[in-house]
């Protein structure tokens, strides 16, 4: 047969009878993982809880089967995860005298150990498409899948040590600026790397760590002058499921967003430079990456506004009240929306999509950190 004849029998295959023995062993493994979870915890979940682990559960095994990378993520995360819990035992004292809790794996230490990765991957990359040098290229990878091995880590293992200091403390660690300073690195590490491999390029990988690096930045600036990393209890409104799955989400959105902007710059630059152009992906492919990346970040920040809506009203009796948190999400709501109709429905192209994605990220920016600095309202619960 030939090539094409291959490729047409593999598409008129169904979805199911694509997936191989390693696909299927995955998807046990997952539901053996929550069916551990469900046996440990289940008497104390109640059924927003159990409805959002079942959810977590096949969107793992949906992300497993579609994006292979994270399957090795996942077990890298689980490993070392359970080895710190292990560790600690039932108390916090383990964490200063224990020598992989105390330099790697406490919920501090994994955070730090992320934190030098990420700038050292930002560096690495631009090394690496300066100088066109493939091996430098993949070591800046392997550092940036490093960083967001540890960075998960340390939010998991905070997640426990929350627990070990009080049992009425304990929460999911998406709480304050600390936590989803680190959940916002993350995730939009996660996301470039998906098109990192998706699109066979790690010249982009440079300007998408700038702004991972200024998260990471900030993130040390808060936590040494503030003393941001310890553990404080939840406000009553924050102890909610709703703040299981509205965070998460507003982040998918929020690192979405500024991956697409930094996109942006390196479109700019492209088109400016010829020796950048040499270097960088066409102009074509970085289109393509900062829609692509726009439309999952307002897809997953409108479902969490939604979340955000429904939880307002149990928490505070109304769906709105132009709280201005919720109004500068609306505002960064409309602001995606406009580029999305001008690009789908007007065939808005280049430098000016390219600028608009850019300024986007300074409107987030300030929904995400300035309300918190310059603005009081309900939401007040990340101050500076």
């Amino acid at each position: 047969m030939t090539q094409n004849e291959i490729l047409g029998e593999y598409r008129r295959r169904s979805f199911w009878q694509t997936l191989g023995m390693f696909d299927w062993i995955w998807a046990l493994a997952v539901l053996a993982g929550s069916g551990f979870v469900f046996s440990r915890y289940g008497a104390v979940m109640d059924s927003y809880e159990l409805a959002i682990m079942a959810g977590v559960t096949l969107a793992l095994i949906a992300t497993g089967w579609s994006w292979k990378p994270l399957r090795m993520l996942s077990v890298w995360v689980t490993a070392l995860t359970l080895f710190a819990i292990w560790r600690y035992g039932n108390t916090l004292v383990a964490g200063e005298t224990d020598f992989f809790l105390k330099f790697l794996f406490a919920s501090q230490s994994a955070i730090m150990w992320m934190s030098a990765l990420f700038v050292a991957a930002t560096l690495t990359y631009f090394v690496a498409m300066l100088a066109r040098a493939e091996f430098t290229g993949k070591v800046a990878s392997a550092m940036t899948w490093s960083a967001t091995t540890m960075g998960l880590v340390g939010l998991l293992v905070r997640w426990r040590e929350s627990y070990l200091v009080n049992p009425d403390f304990g929460h999911i660690p998406v709480s304050n600026l600390y936590e989803v300073f680190v959940l916002f690195a993350v995730i939009t590490a996660l996301i470039y790397l998906y098109y990192e491999r998706r699109y066979r390029t790690r010249a982009m990988g440079g300007f998408v760590l700038l702004v991972i690096s200024s998260a990471v930045a900030f993130l040390l600036w808060y936590a040494f002058t503030r003393n941001a990393a310890e553990i404080q209890p939840l406000v009553p409104a924050l102890q909610s499921y709703w703040m299981k799955i509205h965070v998460p989400a507003n982040f998918i959105g929020y690192g979405a967003f500024a991956l697409a902007a930094m996109v942006g710059v390196a479109w700019l630059l492209n088109d400016r430079s010829s020796f950048m152009s040499a270097r960088m992906p066409s102009q074509d492919i970085l289109e393509d990456v900062m829609y692509k990346s726009i439309a999952l970040g307002f897809a997953f920040f409108t479902v969490a506004t939604i979340l955000g809506a429904l939880w307002a009203a149990e928490a505070w009796g109304g769906y709105w009240s132009w709280d201005p948190k919720e109004t500068w999400a609306l505002i960064v709501w409309l602001n995606y929306a406009a580029w999305l109709h001008m690009h789908l429905t007007r065939g808005w192209r280049g430098a000016p999509m390219a600028w608009w994605s850019v300024i986007g990220l300074f409107v987030t920016l300030f929904a995400f950190v300035g309300v918190n600095m310059f603005l009081s309202g309900l939401h007040s619960y990340g101050e500076l």
